[in-house]
């Protein structure tokens, strides 16, 4: 959202300027960005990878999910099956939440999935099932890219998943380079 949507939102709710103002510079620096989230409830009914699932929500909608923070191997790619399985034993078929507040360029929700109040996203990083997406960090908050982050590092330590392997290639080089 651009500062003067925000800007011109707030002040529409009859916010003094001054307030306003406060209240965008929180917001664009990440400091309210949870409380502005949308949440989707509903049943996984499609895993496409090991960052992509399908949410069937109460209404019968479907809606495409890619899990933010996180960039897992791709299916074609060394660990993409293995991430996709892992992905699936935590989510297929159960109820999950998403916290949400934006979509990417192909219009999946970007978002961090719970299931059971565990964040799936961190989940598949500490197996080692993906990368912390460090490139998109600055859509998470700051305990967010912390735990991420330290997630990676204890999964690199332990050589857990794709990172027993002797030179894991990461998604985004990849893609770059099957292009």
């Amino acid at each position: 959202m651009s500062k003067l949507v925000i800007l011109f939102t707030l002040r529409m709710l009859g916010l003094p300027r001054w307030i306003a103002q406060i209240v965008m510079v929180l917001i664009l620096a990440g400091g309210l960005n949870h409380a502005w989230s949308a949440q989707i409830e509903g049943r996984v009914v499609g895993v496409s990878d090991g960052d992509t699932i399908t949410v069937l929500d109460a209404n019968k909608r479907t809606t495409k999910v890619r899990l933010r923070g996180i960039d897992a191997p791709e299916s074609k790619q060394a660990f993409g099956q293995v991430s996709k399985r892992s992905l699936s034993e935590l989510v297929y078929g159960k109820m999950v939440q998403v916290r949400y507040d934006a979509e990417d360029r192909y219009g999946r929700v970007l978002g961090v999935v719970l299931s059971g109040g565990s964040d799936v996203n961190l989940i598949q990083v500490h197996r080692g099932m993906a990368w912390h997406y460090k490139h998109y960090q600055r859509d998470q908050s700051a305990a967010e890219r912390r735990d991420y982050a330290r997630a990676e590092d204890d999964a690199r330590a332990a050589s857990r998943g794709l990172w027993g392997d002797q030179s894991p290639v990461a998604p985004w080089d990849f893609r770059r380079s099957s292009h």
